[in-house]
């Protein structure tokens, strides 16, 4: 009895978590109160499961200051580079909320900050492979993103985006993967079981992207790749991989003109 109580408050925190998540993409800000309340009232149910609660209902508190702050400067007189790096810049607001309620909780926050022993060997369904031929298939794998550049005719226009991809890249990757894998998966690893961790943080991570105006169905889609950076820290123990496949694809993305 007391399990399936466990599991219907978990389905349930994930349930107004991705909800909480949508409705404040779209900005329908009353909408995203009501998941925000139902998590606070998980969270005052229960002395168990508290941390989880306050976990997701902290990132919505974030990603709605998060919202604000990115409506806030859509009426300033800048460029629209300048526009998306402050919009990516305010991501911080997620990680320090994230921060605030691993305070609350007194757990503290491991981010998967260290390198992986190079000797290590990776375990795979039938065989294992060694990290540096691991970590070599990974980035093969995310450079294929370029793959649209050997038809594009613009090509004079990829150099005049370098700086603002550099720049959008460092910002968006680094603090996706701090915010995603390196708080929220190895806070809900530490409370609960690693697949509903890499569930919820991968289907999470797909949602957020509505925030910028991409569709649902291809938000989702998204998720996949939550799923494989997911996978990727939790076989090699180390966040650095992650941000680095999250930064050749983002690059991709500015190159090929996807971001803007």
């Amino acid at each position: 009895m007391i399990r399936s109580q466990r599991t219907l408050f978990l389905l349930s925190s994930a349930a107004l978590f991705f909800s909480g998540i949508i409705f404040l993409s779209y900005r329908t800000y009353a909408w995203g109160m009501l998941p925000m309340m139902g998590l606070l009232l998980l969270y005052l149910s229960t002395k168990n499961n508290r941390s989880v609660a306050s976990l997701f209902f902290f990132f919505l508190i974030g990603f709605l200051i998060f919202q604000w702050a990115t409506g806030w400067i859509n009426g300033w007189d800048i460029s629209k580079e300048t526009n998306i790096l402050l919009n990516r810049s305010f991501l911080l607001f997620l990680l320090i909320s994230l921060a605030v309620s691993q305070w609350l909780a007194k757990e503290k926050v491991r981010f998967y900050m260290r390198f992986s022993d190079r000797s290590m060997r990776i375990s795979m369904p039938s065989h294992t492979i060694s990290l540096p031929l691991f970590l070599l298939i990974g980035l093969a794998g995310s450079s294929t993103i370029f793959i649209p550049l050997i038809w594009s005719e613009g090509i004079s226009e990829v150099k005049s985006l370098f700086l603002f991809a550099i720049g959008f890249t460092i910002l968006n990757a680094t603090l996706e993967e701090l915010i995603w894998r390196g708080v929220m998966l190895s806070a809900l690893i530490r409370n609960t079981s690693v697949v509903y961790a890499i569930t919820v943080t991968s289907i999470g991570f797909g949602l957020l992207h509505l925030s910028i105006g991409i569709p649902l169905l291809l938000s989702l889609l998204f998720s996949f790749g939550g799923l494989f950076y997911s996978i990727v820290v939790l076989k090699t123990d180390s966040i650095y991989p992650s941000i680095a496949f999250h930064m050749v694809m983002n690059m991709g993305m500015v190159v090929n003109g996807w971001i803007n």
